[in-house]
């Protein structure tokens, strides 16, 4: 469930701090107080878009923190299959800070991105926002309301019909790109064996391009080379000015002086190594010199072999493992070029047994979306009459398309009476905006028993109803909550008396700066509210005896 909400510097909110309880949660205030700013607040945080004027007129950011408590088993399962750091008592706590039009996101202290939020989002909490009820004219949307219901029984079956129709549109896709007429056939053919001649010819090494660079580099500074050895050997070995002579010279002297100081034996020690050092160094020198060889046509040989591996990997690919690979999708690419009436043959079986297992599967798929829609359709209906439709009439009706899809091949509509007597219509030719939203209520309510996302959010459920549909309503709301946290902004007072928890948004101003707070309402602070949301501008004693009355007999129906 949600916790808490904390807001800071949004909007026309300086800092609010909200704590929910795990029941029935109502907000109320007069028109224009805020009450969407604080939906629209959880809807930010939960990944939402945004924009600069979001932030409060002088402040430098922004930021909104949701704080969840989870309970479920389910609902931690999938959390821990996001990755996501839960804490021993099971909190998720989600911020985001907005700064100019940037947002940094964070769950539990980790950075995370927008479409995570929003991925996360499905699995904590049900938002229905002021238009949402409208989705419900789209035929798409139903056959989404039918499969949430049914996941248990159909969420593997449309997996499988997910995977096998990507392989279905793999299977076409390559017969429709292979279709090609046989004087194109043979010119690709022809081209190719080209390639696999050129290929095998070359007869490329792991590791020969970068042997070949080191060899042409030796090969191709021979002359250089053998001239700059050849004068670090006359400096250091040759002549009666070399290093090598003139350090003999003073090994000979230093060893004289020894005779006459003891001290002098240790630099005499030490000269000597040098020597030795110098004649070593001296004799390797030699010895390179001697085994150096430079090869003009050598050197010919490596450069032409070098640049045709040169030329071969940037026609083939950037390394021998992609001109590898290119050589083997090569060799299956004239497999089938060279057999190409057998290679459309077993390409026209492999689609057409595809064809058939995902119409097979699609079939099976539909049969189980008829029996979940028949217990679904009672239970809306039924849903439905507690929201004072009466005597209505509910039916899911299915077609079946063309071609089956990613989602097997099924439509459904959803069909509804609202008069006796009348036949069944698509909602879009029924139902008014109230209407919807009560039927959309209806939905939510079903829905809720088979759904592990413990906080559903309303925000004006209420819109274009009043007298008795409005408490149906309120009592559809307590209903729910006894199995989910709800959320509820609303401008009924009977759906306001029903409040678990009941808080007030108002707008003020101080210091010519206009600011939206919320607090929870004491039993009288509830009262008074209800009263004004009852008698408006003018709030008598018989107002407030009616927002008691109103307030017990909701107690009552809880």
């Amino acid at each position: 469930m949600l916790a808490n909400l904390h807001v800071k510097n949004l909007a026309l909110i300086d800092e609010a701090d909200v704590d929910f309880s795990e029941k029935l949660n109502i907000l109320t205030g007069e028109t224009g107080a805020g009450k969407s700013i604080l939906i629209g607040s959880i809807n930010i945080a939960l990944g939402g878009k945004f924009s600069q004027d979001s932030i409060r007129k002088g402040a430098e950011y922004a930021l909104v923190e949701l704080t969840f408590h989870i309970e479920e088993k389910s609902t931690l399962e999938r959390l821990k299959a996001m990755d996501i750091p839960l804490e021993e008592d099971g909190l998720v706590i989600i911020s985001r800070r907005l700064k100019g039009n940037r947002a940094v996101s964070k769950v539990n202290g980790e950075t995370v991105t927008s479409s995570f939020l929003k991925e996360l989002a499905g699995v904590l909490i049900d938002i229905h926002g002021q238009h949402e009820h409208q989705s419900l004219l789209y035929k798409s949307k139903h056959l989404d309301i039918l499969d949430r219901y049914g996941k248990e029984r159909t969420a593997a079956l449309k997996q499988q019909i997910k995977v096998l129709y990507e392989e279905y549109v793999r299977l076409l896709g390559e017969l429709n790109q292979n279709l090609i007429p046989e004087e194109e056939r043979l010119r690709e053919l022809s081209f190719m064996e080209y390639e696999k001649k050129e290929l095998e010819e070359a007869q490329l090494r792991e590791g020969e391009e970068e042997e070949l660079e080191q060899e042409f580099r030796r090969l191709s500074n021979g002359e250089a080379i053998m001239e700059g050895m050849a004068a670090v050997y006359r400096l250091t070995g040759e002549g009666t000015e070399s290093a090598a002579d003139s350090l003999g010279r003073a090994v000979r002297q230093i060893n004289r002086l020894t005779e006459l100081e003891d001290g002098i034996g240790d630099f005499a020690s030490r000269l000597t190594e040098l020597e030795e050092l110098l004649n070593d160094f001296n004799r390797d020198i030699a010895a390179y010199m001697e085994d150096f060889t430079f090869d003009e046509e050598l050197l010919h040989t490596t450069e032409e072999r070098l640049n045709l591996v040169h030329g071969l990997m940037a026609k083939y690919g950037g390394s021998y493992e992609q001109v590898q690979d290119y050589y083997k999708k090569l060799l299956h690419k004239l497999e089938r070029y060279a057999d190409y009436e057998k290679y459309k043959v077993e390409l026209e079986k492999r689609k057409a047994e595809t064809e058939g297992q995902l119409l097979k599967l699609c079939g099976q798929l539909s049969e189980l979306r008829k029996e979940n829609a028949a217990i679904l359709k009672e239970a809306i209906r039924k849903a439905l009459e507690e929201l004072n439709f009466l005597q209505v009439e509910f039916d899911i009706e299915f077609r079946r398309l063309g071609q089956p899809g990613a989602n097997g091949f099924d439509e459904v509509e959803f069909m509804i009476s609202t008069n006796p007597g009348e036949d069944l219509k698509s909602l879009a030719r029924v139902a008014s905006g109230g209407e919807l939203s009560r039927i959309m209520l209806a939905i939510k309510s079903v829905l809720a028993d088979k759904d592990s996302v413990d906080t559903l959010i309303f925000d004006e459920i209420d819109t274009g109803i009043s007298g008795r549909t409005a408490q149906k309503v309120s009592e559809k709301l307590s209903a729910i909550s006894k199995s989910h946290q709800v959320i509820s902004i609303t401008h009924l007072p009977q759906i306001a008396s029903m409040a678990d928890d009941h808080y007030l948004i108002e707008k003020y101003s101080e210091s010519e700066v206009t600011q939206t707070r919320i607090h929870c309402l004491t039993e009288e602070e509830s009262v008074m509210e209800l009263a004004r949301m009852l008698g408006g501008a003018r709030i008598t004693d018989a107002v407030i005896h009616s927002a008691k009355e109103m307030k017990e007999l909701a107690s009552g129906l809880k």
